[in-house]
């Protein structure tokens, strides 16, 4: 290795470290503003700014130093141990998905090799996402990269797996963001996209400062305000079975149940199985995924900015 490449190295580890400092930083703000001091046994007071907890008063709770807690809020360099993390944790009311973003970010959590782009499946995998037919079927990365799918996800989700636009991406967040509400398959989006950008933001956790991930969220960012205004929230969620609510031009409205299946020869992969919930709904997606060309029902467009 040259002395050149060191430097390089060294100021993207550098960098890296950054960039989580900051990011540990925002989370411990988001954080501490949704707990009031009601929650915690604390008079409200009457010149609050904020609905939330002080600096001072999470130091208080959580038994440490006001001093070091403002350094830790701030992102400076310092060395938090697990002890008082779990204290931090406590006095924020931390779930554990989101106990285990916070000792990430504090670099408690060893960090993983970069992700490949699009990591190898084992061909098997296809296999058997297609005998899942005709329930719709992926596989996912932690970004919602679509890995592979089988031909029902594909009749339900074009938007995702054959993006159009230059700019888009087979990644199914990438859909329920930009595909313009015309044609965008998401109708719970009040109740899931919060949930979907929770979950990718514990997984940002691990890849901070990857250059993928980075240009990732950026790009999506700019491409869509409601995402970039969730992300601004620092709220993390955990991956789980949820309900699902989609549109089809060519058959209507179906209800899934969303199963999460891991494959732990490849880290970070899923695959999510849409189970419909009613009869009704497994009859218009055999329907679906029998004829994928089917006409739309109604050919109307209305496009959003």
């Amino acid at each position: 290795m040259t002395v050149l490449d060191t430097r390089t190295e060294t100021a993207s580890a550098a960098s890296g470290r950054d960039r989580r400092r900051s990011e540990l930083a925002n989370f411990l703000k988001a954080c501490r503003a949704r707990v009031t001091p009601e929650a915690v046994g604390l008079p409200p007071g009457v010149r609050r700014r904020t609905p939330g907890l002080r600096r001072e008063e999470v130091a208080q709770l959580a038994g440490v130093g006001v001093t070091w807690y403002t350094w830790l809020e701030q992102g400076r360099p310092i060395n938090a141990s697990e002890q008082v993390l779990e204290a931090v944790a406590r006095t924020l009311r931390l779930d554990s998905t989101e106990r285990e973003h916070l000792f990430r970010l504090a670099g408690l959590t060893p960090s993983r090799p970069d992700e490949l782009p699009c990591p190898l499946v084992d061909p098997v995998s296809q296999v058997i996402l297609d005998q899942l037919d005709p329930l719709p079927a992926a596989i996912c990365n932690s970004r919602y990269d679509l890995l592979r799918f089988n031909g029902a996800y594909d009749a339900l989700f074009p938007g995702a797996t054959r993006p159009t636009a230059p700019n888009r991406r087979r990644n199914s967040m990438w859909c329920a963001f930009t595909v313009p509400a015309c044609c965008n398959p998401f109708l719970n989006r009040d109740e899931e996209l919060p949930r979907m950008v929770g979950v990718l933001r514990g997984a940002y956790g691990r890849h901070i400062g990857e250059p993928a991930w980075e240009e990732y969220i950026r790009d999506l960012a700019a491409a869509s305000t409601e995402f970039r205004e969730l992300w601004a929230r620092q709220e993390v969620a955990p991956p789980r079975t949820s309900r699902k609510v989609f549109r089809h031009a060519a058959v209507g409205e179906m209800r899934f149940q969303a199963s999460y299946l891991t494959i732990p020869a490849t880290p970070e992969a899923y695959m999510v199985v849409y189970t419909p919930e009613r009869p009704l709904d497994r009859e218009r997606m055999e329907r679906l995924a029998a004829d994928p060309g089917a006409p739309s029902v109604d050919q109307g467009h209305v496009h959003t900015p």
